[in-house]
Order: C-alpha cells, then sequence, then structure tokens
C-alpha cells in the first residue's frame, strides 16, 4: 500500500514534532559519549524540517519533502550529526524524483541512500558505533518482512531496539565518542537511538491525525 504525498506530509510533521521530547535522553546519551549536542540537534532540527514541510505548495513531491527536510535539519543546528542526516536526506530525495505516493520500494530506496550517503560522508560502517547500526539492520528487516504495514514497522523497531542495545558494547570509532576508546563501551549509541525513537513516534502516529497545511 502506497501513502500518498499529502499524507507522508501530515505524518512527518506530527511525527518530527514529538522528537523533541526524546532531546534530554538523546543529551545525556551524548554527554556521556561527546560533547552533549545530540539532543539540541535533533530537536532544533526536528522542528525546523516539520515547518519547512509544512511551507511545501500542495503539489509537492516526495523528493520536495525530503530536500525541505534536508536542507533545515542541517541548518537548524550546525553538527556533524545534522550535516550528515541533511546530506542523507539530499540523497534520499534523488531516488523518489516526481514520485507523489510512496510504498515499501520507495521507503526501501530512501532508506538506503540515507544510510550509504552518511557511510560515505562520515566514513563510517557497521559496528562503529552509529547511527547505522540500527538503521541499516531495520532496513534489512523491512525489506524481508512480509504482513501489514504495522508488522513490517514493528519488526523494524525490534531489530532497531536490538541494535541500540548491542551497541552499549561496542567501542566507539568515529567523533569524539572514539577519542574515549575502550572508555565508550557500556553506553548505546545516542544516534541510533535517535532512529529508534523516530521509528517509535511512526508507530504512535495515528492516520487520523490532522495538521494544518498552508
Amino acid at each position: 500500500m502506497s501513502l500518498p504525498v499529502e499524507k507522508l506530509r501530515v505524518h512527518l510533521i506530527a511525527v518530527l514534532n514529538k522528537m523533541p521530547a526524546c532531546a534530554e535522553e538523546l543529551r545525556e546519551l551524548d554527554a556521556a559519549l561527546g560533547d552533549g549536542d545530540l539532543g539540541l540537534t535533533v530537536s532544533a532540527g526536528s522542528r525546523a524540517a516539520a515547518e519547512a514541510i509544512a511551507k511545501l505548495p500542495d503539489e509537492a513531491t516526495a523528493s520536495d519533502v525530503l530536500l525541505a527536510m534536508g536542507k533545515a535539519f542541517s541548518t537548524a543546528n550546525p553538527s556533524t550529526f545534522a550535516a550528515l542526516v541533511g546530506g542523507g536526506l539530499l540523497a534520499a530525495a534523488k531516488t523518489v524524483t516526481g514520485r507523489h505516493e510512496v510504498g515499501k520500494a520507495e521507503a526501501l530506496a530512501m532508506g538506503r541512500a540515507l544510510a550509504n550517503r552518511i557511510a560515505e560522508r562520515g566514513k563510517a560502517q557497521l559496528g562503529d558505533k552509529t547511527v547505522l547500526d540500527a538503521l541499516v539492520p531495520s532496513l534489512d528487516t523491512l525489506e524481508a518482512a512480509s504482513g501489514d504495514e504495522r508488522a513490517q514497522l514493528d519488526a523494524m523497531i525490534a531489530t532497531a531496539a536490538q541494535q541500540v542495545s548491542a551497541t552499549a558494547a561496542l567501542q566507539s570509532r568515529k567523533g569524539r565518542a572514539g577519542w574515549l576508546q575502550e572508555r565508550s563501551a557500556g553506553h548505546p549509541d545516542p544516534g541510533a537511538t535517535a532512529w529508534l525513537r523516530f521509528l517509535e513516534a511512526w508507530r504512535g502516529q495515528a492516520v487520523s491525525v490532522t495538521v494544518h497545511l498552508p
């Protein structure tokens, strides 16, 4: 089943506006491994992205939505995470050029492009204790999943949650967290946690929600 872009926008705006609720959790996790700015980055970036989507014209395509999200997220609070996610969203936008509906195939294409750009620009790979450690396995789960959309999303969330827990045993290899070396073990990765919270917010978003689009 495909989701029309107008409904995608409504869902994304509502979900992005929920993300600031996890800002303190992300700040604490990031403070244990880095400079503690991830909570602000996700909070400011999500709000800016929601506002940018709401300002798009009615005829906006899926690509337009991702482009607006990427530009807004990357500039709302300059940080490495913001730049990586913003760049990833811009790459994802290229996979749905001209599309007015998105389904599983498009979601996978967008997710893979997002992950690949983050890996490329961040020079990261699985096991480096980054957002990729939850993002990539959850996409693998989606690709292999069957059943209805809720069942597939539940499977993605279960995988992401398992991977977030698994990152606690890893040693960070990238960014400020990499400077801690063996001391970074024992803490789950904040970026991976942010992805999990996004998926959970998406699941919790009711289909009947209404958001004013000017």
